[in-house]
């Protein structure tokens, strides 16, 4: 609520200086929890997402991890616990806490330094984790670190699903706007800037498919496409010739194409041979991506840390004899707006890779076609985790099909199969977010 600076004029007698002084002490406790930059009422202690005004988008801990160190990004908001903040007062400010891990968010390495990460960590005394709250426009504040007086951020001011947060010099740039909704209720205010790229062609109800598109001419590729930045295909179909040329399961295949750290691939369509189809070395985005007949995998993911997120965006994968996607490195792979047709795994999260971690999965509004083993696959002994929702199966009269199938995982030789099904653990869904279409 704003408010107008009042003067109380002397009209003599005690009357007059008690009112005086009850105003100041009402200020006093106002300004030592809320550094304003307009008169707004600070939040009430208790839960809370913290949802961007730019994106639109929550603060998140990837993958629900419940490990130190992990940086902090905006994500799809869901009201889950690994978005739910529980805020507390600190001296002149405010600890974030998250409520999955009761772990408290903090800069990096107590940096004062812009860029640095915000990241979870053990909750402890330093100003690192002490926030102060400068309001800018309802329940809406810019969230100021204690330690350095660097404002809590997304990098890059992105719109996308995953990006990362961090500090950065406060001014007025809409990403450094955080809208605070109690926990229990669901953010229904639009983003002040919407994201420019929305999925492709989302479906309006659980029956129905986005149908797959007609290439734009075709083109052989005898040599992988190496993409730093953004490499748009305009929807032309490519296929692999020469040392491509295999669309089999034989192993250590080269990528037709390959993605540093930061790559974004989107609009096109993998024809055959596809080889091994697309390598990942680190945080990427595939968007509007088709493999019409998928060679070993359709994608591998590799490298990354425990915050890195890797995202699939819309696009679809057909005739995949093993796995769609292969979770071979650190962090997150979130795959959303998605089909599969006649598949063994739709995302397998490595089962023997000489050094194993905790991986995690997320699956969002997926359509899968039987024949189909498995939606998703992990390794409940290293710490994997499987969040699934807004699932279609069709043709799978039997229910043949596992949705998300629990592994022992080993660093040589080969897994075992332990189990399958829901567990609120690992393996983290419920009925209603599967429906089936026979």
């Amino acid at each position: 609520m704003r408010t107008k600076n009042q003067h109380v004029r002397r009209r003599g007698g005690r009357a007059a200086a008690s009112l005086v002084a009850t105003v100041s002490v009402i200020a006093a406790g106002f300004t030592a929890l809320v550094s304003t930059g307009s008169a707004t009422a600070a939040p009430a202690t208790g839960s809370y997402t913290l949802k961007n005004a730019a994106s639109g988008l929550c603060l998140s801990v990837p993958g629900s991890s419940t490990s130190a160190g992990v940086q902090l990004a905006q994500n799809t908001c869901n009201a889950a616990a690994n978005q739910t903040w529980k805020l507390t007062a600190s001296g002149s400010g405010y600890k974030l806490a998250a409520a999955h891990s009761s772990q408290c968010a903090g800069v990096k390495d107590a940096s004062t330094s812009a860029g640095k990460a915000v990241e979870q960590q053990s909750c402890g005394s330093a100003a690192t984790q002490v926030w102060t709250l400068t309001a800018v426009s309802g329940s809406t504040y810019r969230v100021v670190n204690s330690n350095g007086g660097k404002c809590l951020n997304v990098k890059d001011s992105s719109t996308a699903n995953g990006a990362l947060v961090q500090q950065n010099s406060c001014d007025s740039v809409t990403s450094k706007n955080w809208t605070f909704t109690a926990s229990g209720t669901t953010p229904t205010d639009p983003p002040t800037d919407p994201p420019t790229d929305p999925p492709t062609d989302p479906p309006t109800d659980p029956g129905s498919r986005p149908s797959w598109p007609t290439a734009n001419g075709s083109q052989a590729v005898s040599a992988t496409i190496e993409v730093s930045g953004t490499y748009d295909g305009g929807l032309k179909r490519l296929y692999g010739s020469g040392d491509l040329g295999s669309g089999g399961q034989d192993e250590d295949q080269p990528p037709m194409i390959k993605l540093a750290d930061g790559a974004t691939l989107q609009n096109v369509i993998l024809g055959a041979p596809a080889a091994d189809g697309v390598h990942c070395a680190g945080t990427c985005t595939l968007k509007n991506v088709w493999w019409e007949d998928v060679g070993e995998d359709a994608a591998t993911f590799r490298g990354g840390s425990s915050s890195t997120v890797r995202t699939i965006d819309g696009g679809g994968a057909k005739l995949a004899e093993d796995k769609v996607f292969q979770h071979n490195g650190v962090g997150t792979l979130i795959v959303k707006n998605f089909q599969v047709d006649d598949f063994g795994k739709l995302v397998r999260s490595c089962g023997n890779c000489s050094t194993q971690n905790a991986r995690h999965i997320q699956l969002q509004n997926i359509w899968a076609t039987a024949p189909g083993t498995s939606l998703v696959g992990i390794n409940t002994n290293y710490g994997d985790t499987a969040r699934i929702s807004g699932v279609t199966i069709y043709e799978d009269g039997d229910r043949d099909m596992k949705i998300c199938t629990k592994y022992r995982g080993t660093t040589s030789g080969e897994p075992s199969e332990i189990g399958s099904g829901a567990d609120g653990t690992n393996c983290i869904y419920s009925s209603s977010d599967i429906t089936y279409v026979d």
